[in-house]
């Protein structure tokens, strides 16, 4: 499956945004950069709908301008204006060519989810592969009102449950994309936020 970080070249600050082309070409967050929409299009004139791993404004504030440019579906956790379709845990969504288990994975966030297949996992904010505190296997930050060190902890172990063992690449909020041994890295991200020390200094 030919997945594309359309927010790559963003000047702004921004999540990951991943379109997955294939059967069903899906965007996964829709991320905070002007002109997403126009790099979607250099890759594909139809979108089927757009997954929501979270509400916070750096994986949402394009939302409806994508939703409204393509007419595509919006699935999502947590109830949003242009939301078609309510996300629960253990819910399939099918992302491009991937059918993938909905896992409920609050502690960053409240509605957050992450997306597991047989060879993706994305994994929204809750584990990422680097992202400037941690490289190899780091996890979202639980520092700010409503976050909790010990649901994302919870969260971390419930993923890595119904993550099978063929998942091989990982599509997270930010960072880089990984490519290898997806369960090695959520494992030390797990290890890493089990010692419950502040992640960033300023914590």
């Amino acid at each position: 499956m030919d997945v594309v970080t359309v927010t790559a070249d963003a000047e702004e600050f921004t999540c990951n945004a991943y379109l997955a082309l294939g059967a069903e070409p899906t965007l996964v967050d829709a991320g905070a950069m002007d002109g997403v929409v126009d790099v979607i299009r250099e890759h594909t004139d139809t979108l089927s709908k757009v997954v929501v791993t979270h509400q916070h404004s750096d994986h949402i504030e394009q939302l409806e301008t994508v939703v409204d440019a393509f007419d595509a579906d919006c699935h999502a956790y947590a109830d949003h204006a242009v939301r078609t379709h309510e996300l629960a845990d253990g819910d399939t969504v099918q992302i491009g060519d991937e059918v993938c288990d909905t896992v409920y994975t609050p502690g960053h966030g409240d509605d957050h989810v992450a997306f597991v297949g047989d060879r993706s996992l994305f994994s929204g904010d809750v584990v990422v592969h680097d992202d400037g505190a941690f490289d190899y296997g780091s996890f979202g930050r639980t520092d700010y009102p409503g976050m909790s060190r010990e649901r994302l902890i919870e969260s971390i172990e419930e993923l890595l449950d119904r993550l099978p063992a063929s998942a091989e690449r990982m599509y997270a909020g930010h960072g880089e994309t990984f490519h290898g041994d997806v369960r090695d890295v959520v494992e030390t991200a797990l290890g890493r936020a089990e010692k419950r020390e502040p992640k960033y200094p300023t914590e």
